[in-house]
């Protein structure tokens, strides 16, 4: 018992009761980390889409991203990133970039869904991440578009404004308007964080609030603007910029009708 009650009063005791309780931590957060993206990882692809996959990636990819997915100096590793990230960068025409930038400008599509789908399967031969999501998944009927709307507002309004329509970032890079963007493409760049979005796993928002933002986007979508011009929905600053600059025109044109009048 002296023995005992010595090695507890040992200086390092405390030392190693933290070492322990932050392996432990760690441990458990790898474990539901890996859980999310076996779950995340279960689309099924042939092992032929990924042998076109990896020929696809060889001829348009592998410049920047390495022959292997590595990366390299001009495109980050693609190991891990999942099938979802592929398919929203390609799907989008954001990838293969036209030329390096602040972000990937969006452009016309250069693959065709077939390709898209065999390059997706390819990437996510090479680590686990998540698939790309289902129909039922993304289907905004599913969704509740109130909720939806105060999740947009605390999570995504800073950078892409209220209804959704963009707004500028540092250093040249933006937050793209989310009008006629796909249900699929929305929820894939929730859960894979491309450019400068973070990511949105399912501990910060589920799949069903995910659901609800959706029902959210495409519902002010589908009614507009009820007050009458948008003015580009930018909110107040452009909005009193209008009015400044035509109660301004109205002032000088006024006065330039009565000095007109008075001679």
């Amino acid at each position: 018992m002296k023995a005992l009650s010595q090695r507890r009063r040992h200086p390092l005791a405390a030392v190693a009761l933290l070492l322990l309780g932050l392996l432990v931590t760690g441990g458990l957060y790898a474990a539901v980390s890996g859980a999310n993206e076996a779950q995340a990882a279960s689309t099924a692809y042939t092992a032929d889409d990924e042998d076109q996959g990896e020929k696809l990636f060889i001829a348009n990819c592998a410049t920047c991203h390495g022959m292997d997915a590595s990366g390299s100096a001009n495109g980050p590793s693609l190991i891990g990133v999942g099938a979802a990230s592929v398919d929203f960068q390609v799907g989008t025409g954001r990838m293969p970039m036209a030329m390096q930038g602040p972000q990937a400008q969006q452009k016309p599509v250069q693959f065709t869904e077939e390709q898209t789908s065999q390059l997706a399967a390819y990437v996510a031969s090479l680590g686990a991440g998540p698939a790309v999501p289902d129909a039922e998944t993304v289907d905004a009927a599913g969704g509740n578009a109130a909720e939806g709307g105060e999740l947009f507002r605390v999570n995504c309004a800073m950078c892409h404004n209220a209804a959704g329509a963009g707004g500028a970032l540092t250093q040249g890079k933006f937050a793209p308007s989310l009008e006629g963007v796909s249900e699929k493409h929305i929820y894939e760049a929730m859960v894979t964080g491309p450019q400068n979005m973070p990511v949105f796993n399912d501990a910060n928002v589920s799949p069903e609030d995910k659901q609800s933002i959706i029902a959210f986007l495409k519902n002010i979508e589908a009614n507009g603007s009820p007050g009458g011009a948008e003015l580009g929905s930018l909110g107040p600053v452009s909005e009193g910029l209008f009015i400044w600059t035509a109660g301004l025109g109205l002032v000088i044109a006024f006065t330039i009708w009565l000095t007109s009048r008075s001679s």
